[in-house]
C-alpha cells in the first residue's frame, strides 16, 4: 500500500528483456536506505518487489501482465521514473489509499501552465474514465492528485510547484504514456452494488433502497 506522495525520482539503469518481460534496475538512493529483498516500491505507481540491490540501486521483475496495463514497455534506459516506498503503519496519509496496482495507461493531450500551476490534460478508456471524480483523487505515474476537470473522454489535474519539482510529470508532454490507478473506494462501492447484499440472501440488493433502509441515505 502507498499514498501517492512520491519520495524520489530514479533513473532507469538497466533493462533486461525477456519473451514478454522484463527486469529492470532502478538507480537510486533515498528509497534504498532501508530496503530489504522482498520489499515493495512503487515504480511510476508500479507495486514493485525488490529482487536484489546495492548501495545506489534495486533490482525487479516485470511480470507480462504488469507489462501490458502499464508504461514501463515504452520506458527507455535513462528515463526518469517516480519511486515511492510501501505505507508503514503510523504513517501520515498525505496523499491517498493508492494500490500500487495499475488499472491502465492514458496519454498527456495537452500540457498548460498558468502562473505556479501546471496543468495535464489525460485522455484515457471509458473504463477508467467512469472511476474519474471531480475533485476525486487519481494517481498518475504514482502521484496522487486531485482531479479539477472532468471532459467526455479525457480529465485534468493541476501540479503545485513542489510536486511537478519533485515528480516527472513536469517533464511530460503530448503523446507521453502515463500510469493511472483510480481510487480504489470507488471500484469497492461498484462491486457492492452489483452484488447480494448477503450471500445467502438473494432478495436483498445493495442500491439506492437497501442504502436508505439502513440509514446510509
Amino acid at each position: 500500500m502507498f499514498t501517492g506522495i512520491v519520495e524520489e525520482i530514479g533513473t532507469l539503469k538497466e533493462i533486461i528483456p525477456s519473451s514478454q518481460s522484463i527486469k529492470l534496475t532502478v538507480q537510486c538512493q533515498k528509497v534504498i536506505q532501508d530496503v530489504k529483498v522482498g520489499d515493495s516500491i512503487a515504480v511510476n505507481g508500479i507495486c514493485l518487489t525488490v529482487t536484489k540491490f546495492t548501495s545506489n540501486s534495486f533490482t525487479a521483475d516485470v511480470m507480462p501482465e504488469t507489462m501490458r496495463k502499464t508504461n514501463l514497455g515504452s520506458l527507455r534506459v535513462g528515463e526518469k521514473v517516480n519511486l515511492e516506498r510501501a505505507l508503514r503503519l503510523g504513517d501520515r496519509l498525505g496523499g491517498h489509499i493508492v494500490t500500487g496496482h495499475i488499472d491502465g495507461t492514458g496519454k498527456v493531450f495537452d500540457r498548460l501552465e498558468e502562473d505556479n500551476a501546471i496543468w495535464l490534460e489525460i485522455t484515457a478508456s471509458s473504463d477508467i474514465l467512469k472511476y474519474i471524480v471531480q475533485k476525486g483523487s487519481v494517481a498518475l505515474d504514482g502521484t496522487s492528485l486531485t482531479i479539477a476537470d472532468i471532459g467526455d473522454k479525457s480529465f485534468k489535474v493541476s501540479l503545485i510547484p513542489l510536486t511537478a519539482e519533485m515528480t516527472n510529470l513536469k517533464n511530460k508532454k503530448y503523446g507521453d504514456v502515463i500510469n493511472i490507478e483510480c481510487d480504489i473506494m470507488g471500484k469497492y462501492v461498484e462491486k457492492l452494488l452489483n452484488k447480494d447484499a448477503y450471500k445467502n440472501d438473494t432478495t436483498k440488493k445493495m442500491d439506492l433502497n437497501f442504502l436508505k433502509e439502513y440509514g446510509f441515505a
